[in-house]
Order: structure tokens, then sequence, then C-alpha cells
């Protein structure tokens, strides 16, 4: 009784769209399931579980994905595999198609919204950068003015010590008086 359990391990699984089931106890290529099943194509089908659900409400998000398989594909034991017709390949295909467009479109607008908040604060950058020139360059008309200034001050007050020391002074000598 053990043994029935290793024997289902050892077996190719194919889900037909029916809903039938068909079960290989030996490896075979995709090519040979395909001819058997004209208008079908073979996909390997995996399970995927993730942990929690984000929403709190707790259990895991199950889904399957199936990937197709080029003919010349063997089918290994052990494994799930499903018939898929063209028109589901070709729905997956335009599907998948239209999320890639509309990733890289997601993926555009973001870009362009960092360039813009870059390009905006380029721009306060700038101006930033501007009103600190024209203050520098303000700072230093005002430096230079009091520099002038000073120079003219000091200048004015040379001029005037100068002046003061030139006062006119009697050039002769004073001859003093003698009583005789």
């Amino acid at each position: 009784m053990g043994n029935c359990q290793a024997s289902e391990a050892a077996t190719v699984v194919i889900q037909h769209p029916e809903g039938k089931v068909e079960r290989l106890y030996w490896p075979t290529t995709a090519a040979d399931v395909m001819k058997s099943n004209p208008g079908y194509y073979v996909a390997l089908v995996t399970l995927y579980v993730s942990g929690e659900k984000e929403d709190g409400g707790g259990g895991a998000v199950r889904f399957t994905r199936a990937r197709l398989l080029k003919a010349k594909d063997m089918l290994l034991l052990g494994q799930v595999y499903r018939l898929v017709t063209s028109e589901e390949v070709t729905n997956a295909m335009k599907q998948r198609k239209y999320e890639k467009i509309k990733k890289s479109q997601a993926e555009s607008i973001r870009k362009q919204q960092r360039e813009e908040k870059h390009r905006t604060n380029g721009k306060f950058i700038e101006a930033a950068q501007e009103e600190q020139q024209q203050q520098d360059s303000e700072n230093a008309l005002r430096v230079a003015r009091q520099d002038r200034d000073r120079q003219r001050s000091s200048t004015q007050t040379a001029a005037a010590a100068a002046a003061r020391g030139r006062q006119w002074r009697p050039s002769l000598q004073s001859i003093s008086e003698t009583v005789s």
C-alpha cells in the first residue's frame, strides 16, 4: 500500500481543458503530447503560495503559473502539465505585452516627475545662487564705497590737520626791548 504514493509521484500529469487528467508513467517530449492533442500547446504548471495576505486577513494567497514548453522539451516525472489552446496563448501574450507597456509608461511617468522635481529644485537653486551673487555684488559695492569714503575722510582729515599746521605765523623773530 505504501507503494501507491510512490507511483503517483512517478507520473507525468497532463490536465486537459475539459477537466480530464491523463497520467503517463514514462518521460516523454512535449512534441509527442502535442501530436496526440492537435491544436494544443503544453505548459508546465507551477503553484506559488505567498506568505500572508497584505490586508491582514490571514491565510496564504495561491496562484498558478504556466510556462509554455518547446516541442523538444521533456516532460519530467512528478510534474504537472496543462494543455492550452492557441487562443489562450495569444491572449496571455497580449496581456503580458499590455502589462509591459503599462509598466514602462508608469516608469516613464515616474522618471518625468523626478526630472521635473530636479528641474524645479535646479531652478530654485539657480534663483538662490543668482540672489546670492546679487547680494555679494551689492556688498562689494558697499565695501568699495566705504573704503572710498574712508580714504576721502582720511584725506580730508590729513588736509585739515595740514591746514591747521599751516596757519600764518609771523616769520620775524621777536626783538626784546631793553630798558635803557
